[in-house]
């Protein structure tokens, strides 16, 4: 059967009104008002921005679209939306269809009704959403789509956007001020760019409605090993079965219509795993389309009758997946300031941006760390393809080389570029790179850009980016700062970079981030090892990070602690969702299924000894035995658990409730895990009321 032909580029962004549908339909007066808006910070007027809602409502409607949304993203880490209609009144008995100035730029929502750590009390209830015109509109289920902040009535930030924008702010001033000092008189501004690997699982849509831990939690809290997992590597890069290539086929298509730059796709580590990878584009549009991206991928799923897993460990035993932030900074006039040239040991400015990197990361990385701290996250970390909890970066062995002749004052004299021949005739020789892949590495550099291993795949990236945007703008603030007043500024130049990579050499690892040596060497180098999330998240009130927050303007002291509580309660609520949606299946689906299947066991056993008392029951006598022990296990287990449970919610301080939640209800959780777990193994399959791994991980 011949597939429909796609043309891609009269496809690409027609559901978006970008730079292109604007200086085709905006007056030339409008569309550069727009344009200073969107690169200098220029305040649009309301006239502006009355055409400009008027020639987008029109574009909305050519489009199919009848409502629209102020589209934004909220503590909760997703995004949300309340739709109205374009219609109003014509003042006889008919309708037009209006988008005006005010219903552009600003909207208004329950802001008690979102996560705000105390900002805001339920009576409370008047919040504010706004415009943020430097990211398109875009349509969607014929709803116009309008990017906006979401702050309280008295201007305090509520979502995840405003502080990303901050934080981009300040890293281009102090980018452009370290170019002046080397001479560059002409780029005006400097951009992280962010390319985000995410992965994902699919599973059948009969499977996962007929397990309620994957309804309520998006992971399965029961489920035995399977024969077969992922050790025979051949998952990875795999032929795509077929009812996923047409999933992923669909879902390019509607990225695609979406302005989403989506480029590569293939099969992950572990059964029924995969990963969608984009272009990078500047951090806020790729944070903006990583959200999209992942509504989609759900969406899309249930057309094929799947269903999209995003949590981070779904199945226990496999690879969990995560979300990889590449990050790197480029110019208005493209060039990446993270591209070493021929000669990285002779390239002052990358080493200047390198030191700001290095200096960043270790002076924040506790503060990094906290940033990808959820309970799905603390499943993954230091497991199967992803990171340790200890940040450390990968830099290759070529810039190790440059690093260590800086650190010690010695010529440089690293490896040079090797041709690679394959003993293959045929085959063509081509160079080695000189910076290896490190997947054991939190921060690993891959030619021009730190590839951020550490980040979930059911994460918002802005939190990330905008720690790491204003650390390395601190940074390069300190440089600037210290270089404009330098008589010298080559000699004062390179006395910095020297400097810097002295005293921050320990965040360099090239080595096995799995190990157990790197752990212990870790420690004595400093650097902190915070394994789970109400350990990690003490980070966010830390006296340094609230000052670098504050003195870039990114988020006040308050703003901060609320984010803090608000996290805090977050795991809470998601390891007590799981606790009792534990002790629910426990209760009501598992141990009357073990009981079952021991009755028909023990009706069994009594039936060939009505027959002959000499006949043998040691094979029902020992699955009994067994059964029995497992089912009063799981029985203890789930009297152990509740207690624990109500202890913990019982506490009120959100801290102290975190600490409970993982040092006292998920030991409980796993002792009831691994009691039914065992029970699986034995219980009749027609007993067993979940599907198994192996029906789940191998659907196809």
């Amino acid at each position: 059967m011949c597939e429909k032909k796609i043309d891609v580029p009269a496809l690409f962004g027609k559901m978006v009104f970008g730079e292109q549908q604007m200086q085709q339909r905006l007056p030339a007066e409008v569309y550069r008002a727009w344009q200073r808006c969107r690169t200098q910070g220029t305040a649009l007027d309301r006239s502006t921005a009355g055409e400009i809602a008027a020639v987008m409502k029109d574009w909305a409607i050519e489009n199919g679209a009848t409502h629209y949304t102020h589209w934004f993203q909220p503590m909760t880490g997703y995004t949300a939306e309340k739709h109205d209609s374009f219609i109003t009144p014509d003042g006889t008995e008919g309708v037009r269809m209006e988008l005006s100035a005010k219903e552009l730029t600003k909207g208004e929502a329950d802001a008690s009704s979102f996560p705000s750590g105390g900002l805001r009390a339920t009576f409370e209830a008047r919040g504010y959403t706004a415009w943020d015109p430097t990211s398109y509109a875009f349509i969607k289920d014929s709803t116009l789509y309008i990017p906006t902040i979401f702050c309280s009535y008295s201007g305090q930030t509520l979502d995840k956007k405003t502080p990303l924008l901050r934080s981009m702010r300040e890293l281009d001033r102090e980018c452009v001020r370290i170019l002046r000092l080397f001479g560059n008189t002409e780029v005006q501004h400097v951009t992280p760019q962010v390319g985000p690997e995410q992965e994902y699982f699919l599973i059948d849509r009969e499977m996962y409605d007929l397990r309620e831990d994957l309804k309520l939690c998006g992971r399965t809290l029961f489920g035995s090993r399977p024969p077969k997992g992922q050790e025979l590597d051949d998952h990875y890069f795999g032929t795509i079965r077929t009812r996923v290539s047409s999933f992923m086929r669909d879902l390019d298509e509607q990225l695609w219509r979406l302005g989403i730059l989506s480029k590569t796709k293939h099969n992950e580590g572990a059964p029924c795993q995969h990963e969608l990878a984009p272009i990078y584009t500047d951090v806020n549009t790729a944070c903006d389309n990583n959200q999209m991206m992942m509504a989609i991928m759900k969406k899309v799923a249930a057309k094929h009758n799947l269903v999209c897993l995003l949590h981070e460990k779904p199945f226990a035993g496999v690879n969990g997946s995560g979300k990889h932030n590449n990050w790197s900074l480029s110019t208005d006039s493209g060039k990446n300031l993270f591209s070493p040239g021929k000669t990285p040991s002779q390239n002052a400015l990358f080493l200047l941006m390198l030191a700001a990197f290095l200096k960043g990361v270790d002076e924040y990385q506790d503060f990094l760390r906290a940033t990808v701290a959820f309970p799905g996250n603390d499943h993954r970390l230091g497991a199967n393809e992803a990171p340790p909890a200890i940040i450390s970066i990968f830099v290759g062995e070529e810039l190790e080389a440059v690093i260590d002749a800086i650190a010690s004052d010695s010529p440089y004299a690293g490896p040079v570029k090797m041709k690679m021949d394959l003993g293959v005739d045929v085959l063509p020789k081509f160079s080695k790179d000189t910076t290896d892949r490190n997947r054991t590495s939190p921060f690993a550099f891959t030619g021009n850009k730190f590839e951020f291993r550490m980040p979930g795949s059911a994460e918002n990236l802005s939190d990330a980016n905008t720690i790491l945007n204003t650390a390395v703008a601190k940074e390069l603030k300190g440089y600037a700062d210290e270089l404009e007043g330098a008589e010298d500024f080559t000699s004062a130049a390179i006395a910095l970079i020297k400097r810097t990579i002295r005293d921050h050499r320990r965040v360099i690892f090239n080595g096995n981030g799995y190990s157990a040596e790197w752990e212990a060497e870790a420690a004595k180098r400093g650097l902190p090892n915070k394994k789970n999330t109400p350990a990690a998240l003490p980070a966010l009130v830390a006296e340094k990070n609230i000052k670098l927050m504050e003195d870039f303007g990114v988020l006040t002291k308050v703003e901060m602690e609320s984010r803090y509580e608000v996290e805090m309660e977050h795991y809470s609520k998601i390891i007590n969702i799981e606790a009792l949606t534990m002790l629910e299946m426990a209760r009501k689906q598992l141990l009357p299924a073990v009981n079952a299947y021991m009755s028909e066991v023990a009706n069994t056993a009594a039936s060939k000894l009505a027959v002959s008392e000499s006949i043998s029951v040691r094979s029902e006598t020992k699955t009994l035995t067994k059964l029995s022990d497992d089912a009063d296990a799981m029985s203890d287990a789930i009297d152990t658990l509740q207690q624990v449970v109500d202890a913990a919610e019982a506490l009120t301080s959100e801290s102290e409730k975190a600490v409970a939640f993982h040092d006292t209800v998920i030991p409980a959780m796993d002792a009831l895990r691994a009691a039914a777990d065992a029970a699986e193994t034995i219980c009749g399959e027609d007993y067993w009321p979940l599907p198994s791994y192996s029906k789940m991980l191998y659907y196809v």
